[in-house]
């Protein structure tokens, strides 16, 4: 088995344990081939770290519960990183086994870690193709469980971290109603 379909086989497996099953699979597994199948589409010549990253960008996501970090903005950006230093060291751990080297290790975790997004196109691109997934698939069950105004702050967030190419790309392929759509504008 070569390295890259063994590490996206082994994310899977962890991820195989997700106790959410809404979706009729485990919420982390399908989260990672969407997140696949998504920069396949984005990005067909991603690199192997990237592929890595991108399936494993949520690795194992239900270990650190929300609830267990404090309540609050501090909290939640508390709890966010733990999860990607976690998600970075499962993926480095999987690497590491496959046989790939310290570089290739530390570029995935970067990526995972979001380090140099708008300054590295690998983390950009991530970056991007997390957004894409997010509309695509979570956008919609998601909105209507906020408040018109937060959902705003999500949105223009969502939008401040996207490149320019692909805020216009999002114009071209997502049917937003116009407030939301204003965010996306290059």
């Amino acid at each position: 088995m070569k390295k890259l379909e063994f590490c996206l086989s082994a994310i899977d497996d962890a991820n195989a344990h997700d106790p959410d099953r809404t979706e009729g699979q485990p919420a982390a597994q399908l989260y990672g081939q969407r997140m696949s199948a998504e920069l396949e589409r984005l990005f067909p010549d991603a690199s192997e770290p990237l592929q890595i990253a991108a399936r494993g960008q949520h690795i194992e996501r239900w270990v650190l519960k929300r609830k267990d970090f404090p309540e609050g903005r501090a909290g939640y950006l508390t709890w966010r990183t733990a999860l990607a230093k976690h998600h970075a060291t499962r993926v480095a751990e999987i690497m590491a086994e496959a046989g790939y080297g310290t570089h290739d290790i530390e570029n995935a975790g970067q990526m995972i870690r979001k380090e140099g997004i708008k300054r590295n196109r690998e983390v950009q691109a991530l970056e991007d193709v997390i957004c894409f997934t997010f509309l695509k698939w979570y956008f919609a069950p998601f909105a209507p469980t906020q408040d018109s105004e937060k959902m705003d702050r999500i949105v223009t967030k969502t939008a401040l971290k996207m490149s320019a190419e692909g805020r216009a790309r999002v114009l071209r392929e997502f049917d937003l109603p116009d407030n939301l759509a204003q965010k996306f504008v290059v």
